[in-house]
């Protein structure tokens, strides 16, 4: 049996998330029927991530067997002539039999997009979190240095989570402008050896929470310290996440990254020593 590894983008708007739930339009379910139509056999996909309803992808990984000979360079256009605008397989390639997209994941990139506008903007309703409250950027990067690192990211945690451990290292959390005068636009990038349920949903609740002035930037290190979910602020709505890249220990080898766009390179902004060293959990 051959294992094929895709790397994928798409509109999570029209998706009930990446997972397979019945009578629900799913990533997974949609791929397993085209699949199973390329190749004509049933078709099991894993995903390196099970993003959540309406959460966008840049650059999610999966991964079928098949005893299809279909030539891999083929499958991109073969896949792609089944969906019409939300969902487009950039890349096959042959990966080795015992190659997992979630189990062999060493780091992973998400972006959150804010629309710090005074307005709201139709075009932007799918995928930026509108915000009219002006967004102390400062404060907000403050508080982000205070949750690099390794640690217990239980304060963070959603509930529902089957992590058998809540210690994660965040590489990355930062706060940038973007967008235009008119049309500013607040990019809250973390990259992490692995996130937990709505963990960066959380984080990036708790430093809108700063952004707007009704927490100091010190108190992300006291929520972080508590280990307790009910301490932190409520979770950012799903729209403005994407996840933007998955890195395995082949692509650190070859400097290469598995996503569409232009996601931050991998370790860019190192947090202390061995930082960019991803531990498998």
């Amino acid at each position: 049996m051959r294992n094929i590894k895709l790397t994928l983008q798409y509109d999570g708007s029209q998706f009930h998330g990446f997972q397979r739930q019945p009578g629900l339009r799913t990533v997974q379910a949609e791929l397993e029927r085209v699949l199973g139509t390329i190749t004509k056999a049933a078709v099991k996909v894993v995903g390196a991530g099970r993003t959540d309803a309406g959460v966008h992808a840049r650059g999610q990984v999966a991964a079928f067997r098949t005893a299809s000979t279909i030539p891999v360079e083929r499958l991109p256009l073969a896949i792609n002539g089944f969906f019409a605008h939300d969902l487009v397989c950039l890349c096959a390639e042959e990966a080795p039999p015992d190659f997992h997209p979630q189990r062999d994941a060493v780091g992973k990139v998400y972006s959150y997009t804010i629309d710090n506008s005074p307005l709201p903007s139709p075009f932007l309703r799918l995928y930026a979190l509108h915000v009219r409250e002006p967004l102390d950027l400062s404060a907000m990067n403050k508080a982000a240095a205070l949750l690099t690192g390794r640690h217990d990211f239980k304060s963070f945690q959603g509930a529902g989570s089957s992590a058998k451990t809540s210690v994660r290292t965040l590489c990355r959390l930062d706060v940038a402008l973007a967008g235009s005068p008119k049309r500013p636009l607040v990019i809250v990038t973390a990259e992490a050896d692995g996130f937990l349920y709505h963990m960066v949903r959380n984080l990036v609740g708790l430093l809108l929470e700063i952004g707007k002035g009704r927490l100091a930037p010190e108190e992300a290190a006291r929520i972080l310290a508590a280990a307790d979910r009910r301490v932190a602020p409520a979770t950012a709505p799903p729209h403005g996440l994407c996840l933007e890249a998955v890195y395995y220990a082949s692509d650190r080898l070859r400097g290469e990254i598995q996503a569409g766009g232009q996601p931050p390179a991998w370790g860019s902004t190192p947090v202390g020593p061995g930082a960019n060293v991803y531990p498998r959990h």
